[in-house]
This record gives structure tokens, C-alpha cells and sequence, in this order.
């Protein structure tokens, strides 16, 4: 072998030991038998195996590129003193472990796991209960949080965390999550081109997912049920929804999703089902929600002021008690083209659209809306009779806010 090509294979065999490094066995009857233990003795790109067993500890900072690898679910027990894992340094992977006892404080964010200001890492497979703060995303880039689950204990608002927290964070991606019972299941502020895809957030204090600050981000895939009022979207542009569910988020302040101050956006193929409000927006511009189906609630949509630009095409509106509600002018928003079930025009020409514009709007929507209390008529024949007469001769409701060309027949 001459000597180039034993360099070759020198500087091969280097690589390969920086990269993957060697493994460090944890366990209560090990050489090494704590985490810290571990990662005080650990070079760059070793690995900790941690076998199964009871470790309490707390305040494991890891600040060199390691992997944390549980065998058979290991438990972290922080015993409620504070955090458990922050992680300070790139290229860390926390794979297979379950961590508890989370402490609370009421003037410290403590996590479960912390990563600050950095990149390239690797959260997945984890158990979190008994938690403060699950997952904390600080100033941290190129990332992915996968195939966790989140279980809390949260009652009350003010002394209990989010499930997964981005903050000005980028490039981040959170797939295939559980997260129940905690503050808010997905919190983001300041995050960009943030990809959040298949994850269930269900029965949290206050939203499934919410937002704020944050642009070119896409929502995929997701389910948001059964909290305290969905989903919240805020001051962000540019934001695509696709196929999500949102489903049983009642009372009397909740909605499948809020929108406020959204920009140049798309909601496209969501299910909205059994919500007190489907979508309730409010200064939302130029978004096209398209495909979607809004079943059963009690409104689909609720459009407050300053929305402009907005287009209606190719819904599913099934069976909700109301339609659409809207306390403003029209502007140059638009509905065309939906099926509405509530529709009793026909066809006469065949081409599956009807002759007749629908008018979704209903007199009875705009009384409620200014004496909620006037709810306990609603399916009356007084409402029915009332509807009709506005319907007829429109005095109330907004006449030109109508789709020209409702749909026969619903949309698949």
C-alpha cells in the first residue's frame, strides 16, 4: 500500500471515530452510573447507552455533540427540582427515554428537555409525564422533534406549561407527536419556516396549537380535538394549512380555529366538525380556503371585521347550525362555487350548479349575534318563519354576500 492511500485510509478511520465516536454504557451497576457521570466522561460523538433502570437526577446539561440512547425506556426522574435535560451544544440526539417529575416555578420556564441556540439535533421516541414544560425550542435551527409523547397533568392555566414551545426558532420540523393535557400542546413565537405534520393535540387547557410571530410555516396532517378553544392563529403571513382536523372544541368563547391577522395564506382540505365555531377570523387578508368540509357546528364561519381579499371556493358546509356570520361589510371578499346542505334551489339546466344564488347568512345568525341569549329559539318555527321573511326581502343581512354558483352535489 503506498503512502498516499494509507492516508487515505488513516484520515477514513479518523473520520469514522469523530462521527460516530465510541459508546459509554450506563446503568445502576456500571463504571458510569448517572448521566452527568456520562456526559462529563463522553468525547464529541459518543454515544450514551442508558440501560433500563431509575435515574434521578436533574440539571444534565449537555454541552458536546452526544447521543443519549435508552435501552427499554430508561426513566429520568428529575423529582420535581427543576429541569431535567438542557442541551447547549449541535449534533444531539435524545432517543428512547422517559422522563418525569418535571419541577414548577412560577418565575422559570423548567423543561423536560431544553435546546438552546442550537442545530442539527434529534428529539424522538421520548415519554414526557409529570411535566412543566415538555419540549423548549430556544433560538435553535435544522432540527426535528418526532414520535414523542407528551402526557400532563394540567388543570389551571397559570401554573402549568406547553406540551412542544418553539421560540425564534427556524427550520424546525415536529412530526408525529402526542401531547394532551398540558397548557397549550403546540406553542410557536418568532418561528419560521416551521413544518408541523402529523401530530394529535388533544384535551389541553387552552389551544391544541398556537401562534404567533410566525411566517412560512406549513400545518399538515394534524388533529386538534377536545380543547379548551382550538386553535389559535396570530400575526403571521404566509401560513399553509392543509388536511387537519379539527373536531369537539366547545364553549362559549372556543372555535376549530381562530384567525387574527393572518396574511397571503391557504386553509385547504381541513375537517372542521363539531366546534361552537368552525373558523372565527378577524383582520385576515387575501387567504383561500378551499376543500374544506365544516360539519356539524354551531357556526362554520364567524368573519368579524378588516378581512379583504378572502376567497371561499369549493367547501363542504354540512348540517351547521349556522353557516356564516359576519358583522361587517363584504369588501371584495368572495364565495363561490361551495355546497351548502342548508341550499334548497335547483337545477334545472343539469350542470350541477344551481340556478338560484344562496344567500348563507341567515337573519336569525345576525339577532343572536347582537342578543346571544335569543340562542334558546333557535329551530323554533318563530326563527323559521323570520328567516324566510329575510330571505325573501333582504333587509338585515348583507344581500350581496352570496355564492352565485352553489353546488348540487357534495364535494368529495
Amino acid at each position: 500500500m503506498d503512502s498516499r492511500s494509507k492516508l487515505i485510509l488513516l484520515l477514513f478511520f479518523a473520520w469514522s471515530y469523530i462521527s460516530y465516536g465510541s459508546t459509554l454504557e450506563i446503568c445502576s451497576s456500571c463504571a458510569i452510573s448517572s448521566l452527568k457521570q456520562g456526559v462529563a466522561l463522553a468525547k464529541d460523538y459518543d454515544t450514551l447507552l442508558i440501560r433500563k433502570g431509575t435515574y434521578r437526577e436533574f440539571d444534565i446539561v449537555v454541552d458536546k455533540p452526544l447521543s443519549l440512547l435508552g435501552d427499554d425506556y430508561p426513566i429520568i426522574d428529575g423529582e420535581d427540582q427543576g429541569e431535567i435535560i438542557t442541551i447547549t451544544s449541535d449534533n444531539v440526539t435524545v432517543d428512547g427515554l422517559f422522563i418525569i417529575n418535571v419541577g414548577t416555578s412560577y418565575t422559570e420556564d423548567f423543561a423536560a428537555i431544553r435546546v438552546v441556540k442550537s442545530k442539527n439535533f434529534l428529539i424522538q421516541n421520548v415519554v414526557l409525564e409529570k411535566l412543566f414544560f415538555g419540549i423548549y425550542l430556544e433560538k435553535s435551527t435544522y432540527g426535528k422533534v418526532y414520535h414523542n409523547k407528551i402526557i400532563g397533568d394540567a388543570v389551571e392555566e397559570f401554573n402549568s406549561g406547553n406540551g412542544i414551545q418553539l421560540w425564534y426558532c427556524n427550520n424546525i420540523e415536529v412530526e408525529q407527536n402526542i401531547v394532551q393535557h398540558v397548557r397549550d400542546g403546540i406553542y410557536l413565537e418568532f418561528s419560521d419556516e416551521i413544518t408541523i405534520k402529523n401530530n394529535i393535540s388533544t384535551n389541553n387547557i387552552r389551544y391544541g396549537l398556537h401562534f404567533m410571530f410566525s411566517n412560512d410555516d406549513l400545518y399538515e396532517g394534524n388533529t386538534f380535538e377536545n380543547n379548551g378553544a382550538g386553535v389559535a392563529v396570530m400575526f403571521s403571513k404566509k401560513i399553509r394549512m392543509y388536511k387537519n382536523t379539527f373536531k369537539k372544541n366547545w364553549g362559549s368563547a372556543s372555535f376549530g380555529m381562530l384567525l387574527k391577522e393572518i396574511n397571503d395564506s391557504e386553509i385547504i382540505g381541513n375537517i372542521f366538525e363539531e366546534n361552537t365555531v368552525g373558523i372565527s377570523i378577524e383582520g385576515s387578508n387575501r387567504i383561500k380556503y378551499m376543500e374544506n368540509d365544516f360539519v356539524n357546528n354551531g357556526w362554520a364561519l364567524k368573519v368579524r371585521g378588516a378581512c379583504y381579499g378572502n376567497v371561499f371556493s369549493a367547501n363542504n358546509f354540512l348540517y351547521n347550525s349556522f353557516d356564516v356570520s359576519y358583522n361587517s361589510k363584504l369588501n371584495d371578499n368572495q364565495f363561490n362555487g361551495n355546497f351548502w346542505s342548508n341550499y334548497t334551489g335547483y337545477d334545472l339546466d343539469k350542470n350541477g350548479v344551481g340556478d338560484v344564488p344562496y344567500r348563507p347568512v341567515k337573519l336569525f345568525s345576525y339577532i343572536v349575534n347582537r342578543t346571544p341569549e335569543t340562542i334558546i329559539l333557535l329551530r323554533s318555527l318563530f326563527m323559521d318563519i323570520i328567516d324566510f321573511s329575510e330571505k325573501v326581502s333582504p333587509v338585515f343581512t348583507p344581500d350581496n354576500l352570496r355564492d352565485n354558483s352553489p353546488l348540487m352535489k357534495k364535494l368529495p
